[in-house]
């Protein structure tokens, strides 16, 4: 792995603002994660306070939706320990595992919805599957879940007769199907129009502050998520190099924090990808110019 931005001395994560004596919802604790030799973390610690909506930005590839994935149980630390809701969820075993995941709601990137299920039949279909509800009573709470997205009137149309926002507010519905105490966004802005960007912002701020829930969102939309937030955390290659509120790490001077929140072309990230030195390829080496 090449070497990661140097990592300024942070502070700590703040305090649910409702209960600041609360244990977080969800915390790693010097958490390392790899594929073999190929580390995606390294000792990686924050926290996620209840009530709050707490986003993790950064490049393409530097492990954001691997936490998700280890949130999730779905892959285990390599060390350390990710605990969620006070449970270590590397220890769990499979019955246990997935009474926590009932507790947990998940937006996928672009929806991910069951392509040969009706809008109705996708938000039912976590109700059927984890419940023994009686038919009457899903389908109330379906048209509940559609009409706090707006697409009650849309609950018998086919996902392939759905906008990608459409598609993206029905994936939601599904998501907080079971009333989830901690609810995961896979960059929920991506391709989606200016419009339909500000209704999945809205949607998710008022459904946390609703349901009561925890909301981590992985994204790169710096602008429409800033107006949402509570904390930010900010990753460079398997590490946290800044976090603060919006206003904090909008105003940070750490050099990756800068250039990813301000769009600089050059910086920590440097334009130029790694090579020789250009004037000795093209043989102009100790001639003048």
């Amino acid at each position: 792995m090449s070497s990661a931005p140097p990592v300024p001395s942070l502070p700590p994560a703040p305090a649910a603002r409702a209960a600041a004596h609360a244990e977080p919802l969800v915390a790693f604790r010097g958490v390392s994660f790899g594929y073999g030799r190929r580390m995606i973390l390294e000792g990686l610690d924050l926290e996620v306070p209840r009530g709050q909506v707490v986003s993790i930005m950064g490049g393409s590839g530097c492990g954001k939706t691997t936490l998700l994935r280890l949130i999730g149980g779905a892959v285990k630390a390599s060390s350390g320990s990710v605990r969620v809701a006070g449970q270590a969820v590397e220890t769990l075993r499979r019955d246990d595992l997935y009474r926590l995941r009932r507790r947990m709601g998940m937006l996928f990137q672009f929806g991910a919805l069951f392509t040969d299920l009706s809008v109705f039949d996708n938000v039912a279909f976590p109700m059927r599957e984890r419940t023994d509800l009686p038919e009457p009573v899903i389908r109330d709470l379906v048209l509940l879940k559609l009409h706090a997205v707006g697409l009650r009137g849309a609950a018998r149309l086919m996902p392939n007769e759905l906008s990608g926002g459409m598609a993206r507010r029905v994936a939601l519905a599904r998501a907080i199907a079971l009333d989830p105490e901690l609810i995961m966004y896979d960059e929920p802005f991506t391709g989606l129009d200016p419009i339909s960007l500000a209704v999945i912002s809205n949607l998710i701020r008022t459904l946390n502050v609703a349901l009561g829930a925890t909301s981590i969102v992985v994204t790169h939309d710096v602008r429409e998520s800033m107006r949402i937030l509570d904390y930010c955390y900010l990753m460079a290659e398997g590490r946290i190099v800044a976090r603060g509120t919006p206003d904090e790490i909008l105003a940070s001077d750490q050099p990756y924090a800068r250039q990813f929140f301000h769009g600089g072309i050059d910086g920590a990230v440097p334009f130029h990808y790694p090579g020789a030195d250009y004037r000795t390829e093209l043989g102009l080496a100790g001639h003048d110019r």
